[in-house]
């Protein structure tokens, strides 16, 4: 093919066409059973938040105004890039087409893009502060950080590996969570998730009819004859969580705000780099096409998720 502007307009629609087949093709995706997608229009974003879920109550006396800004968190925005070459002389002799898988990844890299966000945020969790001022993941939540005398609560929880015990005891500590008003905040945990080394065991708990008794990180399963945690959560086996195999969470994903964000800026564009006349090409041979993003994830309610770890 000779290498004219409009030969090379006419070949990036071709990779174009590739990259848009990869982005949308059917992609077991995980980011939105956790996360609330928010759309940004400037570099960053502030969200203001309560300590508690909006009740109603009766109406007796003066209206009790409830301020949403009494917390607040920011998620800056980030650019993000897949960039692959292609070299000329594929171009001038015809070999070109060999570039259309690779397009249709790029495609597909992109259309995972939330999920590794997601997979980073979740794994972070423990050493990562949310609106609060504490760590998403942390033993000391304050019910109220303006009333310290109110106490705090957690949602990170050592030495507890995955058997039913220990699940259901994760499970009743969210429901009991309360707000700065010292209301329960009515939480309804519907969500396992866990890596990979954990799937048979969630799938145990959530899907068996009986389980018998077992051993677990030197904690003994007392045995039950009917399984009465069957059906109380979905389940959800991320792949990305694999490095901390010991490690399972239990999320709320019932609420207008779930307990992660993605948000985003600017959806992944496929781009191009092909002036015969750059200098790229003129010292390398090589015509660049790329994917640019922009946005980021951050963390929601704390009440809403909480980690448990077999590790002390």
């Amino acid at each position: 093919m000779e290498i004219t502007p409009q030969n090379l307009q006419a070949l990036f629609n071709v990779y174009d066409l590739s990259f848009q087949q990869g982005l949308t093709a059917e992609q077991k995706l995980f980011w939105d059973k956790i996360a609330t997608q928010r759309p940004s229009n400037t570099r960053q974003t502030t969200y203001a938040w309560m300590a508690k879920l909006p009740t109603l109550r009766e109406w007796v006396g003066e209206r009790v105004v409830n301020a949403i800004s009494s917390y607040s968190y920011t998620i800056v925005n980030k650019d993000f890039e897949l960039t692959m070459e292609l070299d000329r002389n594929d171009i001038l002799d015809d070999t070109y087409g060999l570039f259309n898988p690779v397009a249709e990844e790029m495609g597909r890299a992109a259309r995972k893009w939330p999920d590794q966000l997601m997979a980073k945020l979740v794994a972070v969790g423990e050493t990562t502060l949310c609106y609060d001022g504490q760590n998403f993941f942390d033993v000391d939540h304050p019910i109220d950080k303006y009333e310290p005398t109110l106490g705090v609560q957690k949602n990170l929880f050592k030495s507890l590996p995955l058997i039913p015990d220990n699940y259901q005891a994760v499970r009743t500590e969210m429901q009991t969570y309360k707000g700065e008003d010292g209301q329960v905040l009515g939480v309804n945990p519907n969500l396992l998730v866990v890596p990979p080394q954990l799937e048979q065991r969630a799938l145990q708990i959530l899907h068996a009819d009986f389980i018998a008794p077992q051993s677990f990180a030197g904690q003994v399963q007392v045995g039950t004859n009917t399984n009465i945690l069957k059906g109380t959560a979905d389940l959800l086996v991320i792949p990305q969580l694999a490095s901390d195999p010991n490690a399972w969470y239990l999320l709320d994903t019932t609420r207008a705000v779930r307990p992660f964000i993605f948000q985003l800026r600017q959806s992944p564009q496929f781009v191009q780099f092909t002036d015969p006349k750059s200098e790229g090409v003129f010292r390398r041979k090589k015509f660049v096409y790329g994917v640019d993003a922009r946005g980021n994830a951050g963390f929601g309610l704390w009440f809403l998720a909480a980690k448990a770890t077999a590790a002390a």
